[in-house]
């Protein structure tokens, strides 16, 4: 059986260490870095357990060890049976004993050693390994809609697919980030006051209440947030307030879906891609729609996005439902056969069948 294997470093020297010592490792895998080791770590963690949940942690502690600590305990709050393997030059009973009490279930001494390193992957191995689905993440899924192109429907279907999430009550917020033409608020009928703009200059002080007091509520229960209407007032809305932002949301709301416009290239939307549980790639079935999406795919599987991350989706055209400023999950009898369709494209990506089943 393979193991999968996830680094926290912000040391790019520690992380090469690790990837040609896992070549003396033959059933293990590295599956996610992770370069920026920050208190919110736990929440990049608990997602990549959703689509590796064998997976173990190797652990930096030389850049910042109290630190360190402190952020070590918080994904053993949030993941208690997580196997985690620490690391630093100090290897003196006080630096393991303070390791092991944060919550580590190994140690490596720096520089890493082979033969040490195939010995702790080992013992990993031989560790009693956690039951699939034992630790619910406390944490919001996040749902990004990325177009192959423009015209094939990625905000329509992010804004229905938020719409029957909040349909079935779960708490749920719609982000726009397609600065360029942001559409979700005109296929919704409404003129926000708020945009991510105000979000940004309010980060240090959000909480749930000024959240929901800044941002569009949609009558069939969701919010929703984007960029300004005009597009002189771009404003400044950068990828490190993105991350905030995400942080912020997926402790408060059980899903975040984001329209992410067709701008893959753009930094506050490859971090959107990277926090996201799911990537729906949209298209349509002509040549254009078909040459872009195999582009798009090989461009993210070169960035390190798995398949297990990333669906393609076949949009058929729905311009009447557009036309009428309402998703077309809400009037069910107008949408017919439609409807039935997407609430199971729906089903089918939130794994509420495989739920179904389990409950029944």
């Amino acid at each position: 059986m393979s193991l999968s294997i996830l680094v926290a470093s912000s040391d790019e020297h520690f992380r090469e260490t690790v990837r040609d010592s896992m070549a003396n490792a033959p059933n293990a895998r590295l599956v996610a870095e992770y370069t920026e080791v920050a208190s919110n770590l736990y929440i990049r963690v608990l997602q990549d357990l959703e689509r590796h949940p064998d997976s173990g942690l190797i652990f930096d502690l030389a850049s910042d060890a109290e630190n360190g600590f402190k952020i070590l305990e918080k994904i053993k709050q949030a993941v208690p049976d997580l196997y985690v393997i620490a690391s630093n030059y100090h290897a003196e009973g006080e630096t393991v004993i303070a390791a092991l009490r944060a919550g580590a279930n190994d140690f490596l001494t720096q520089p890493l050693r082979r033969l040490e390193f195939k010995d702790a992957i080992a013992r990993f191995e031989r560790a009693p390994k956690r039951e699939h689905g034992s630790t619910q993440s406390r944490l919001g899924k996040v749902w990004t809609f990325l177009g192959v192109k423009g015209g094939v429907g990625a905000t329509t279907l992010a804004v229905n697919f938020t719409s029957v999430l909040a349909q079935r009550k779960h708490s749920a917020v719609l982000l726009d980030l397609d600065w360029t033409a942001s559409d979700c608020a005109s296929q919704l009928g409404i003129q926000p006051q708020y945009t991510l703009i105000e979000v940004g200059e309010n980060l240090e002080r959000m909480d749930q209440a000024l959240f929901e007091g800044y941002v569009s509520r949609d009558p069939v229960g969701f919010f929703m947030v984007g960029p300004p209407e005009s597009l002189e007032t771009q404003g400044y809305f950068s990828e490190p307030m993105f991350r905030d932002f995400s942080n912020f949301l997926v402790e408060k709301y059980e899903h975040i879906v984001i329209d992410a416009g067709r701008s893959i290239q753009n930094e506050v939307i490859f971090g959107a891609l990277q926090v996201s549980s799911s990537i729906m790639l949209v298209m349509t079935q002509d040549f254009p729609a078909i040459r872009n999406a195999q582009r798009y795919l090989s461009y993210l599987m070169r960035l390190g996005f798995s398949q297990d991350q990333i669906r393609i989706v076949v949009n058929p055209a729905i311009p009447a439902a557009i036309n009428r400023a309402r998703p077309f999950v809400v009037d069910r009898q107008a949408a017919g056969e439609l409807d039935t369709t997407f609430r199971r494209f729906v089903d089918k990506a939130t794994g509420r069948q495989k739920d179904s089943a389990k409950s029944a």
